[in-house]
């Protein structure tokens, strides 16, 4: 069964605070639900139509176990904490090749 990865890509950040607030929650959430960060922050380079964004990619076992992390209560809390219009981004849950 292939690995499965979440990317999440922050287009813009509003709101610091909540984003810490988010950050704080979601960091436990999602390593307690099996997840492993393999990388987070801002990229070193951008090629092509690439943006300067903040970047994070997280690595679980499988698609049900992203799948399962995102859907679970710790994180919806951290989601709550994250509130809405704070920041602006866009989460991709993929299968690994």
């Amino acid at each position: 069964m292939p690995k499965a990865y979440w990317i999440s890509a922050y287009r813009q950040i509003h709101n610091p605070d909540a984003l810490a607030a988010y950050a704080k929650l979601a960091g436990p959430a999602i390593t307690a639900a099996g997840g492993r960060f393999l990388a987070r922050g801002m990229p070193a380079q951008v090629k092509e139509a690439g943006v300067m964004q903040r970047t994070v990619l997280v690595e679980f076992d499988n698609l049900a176990a992203a799948q399962a992390a995102y859907d679970s209560p710790m994180y919806k809390e951290a989601l709550d904490a994250l509130g809405t219009g704070n920041v602006e981004r866009e989460i991709r849950i993929i299968e690994g090749a």
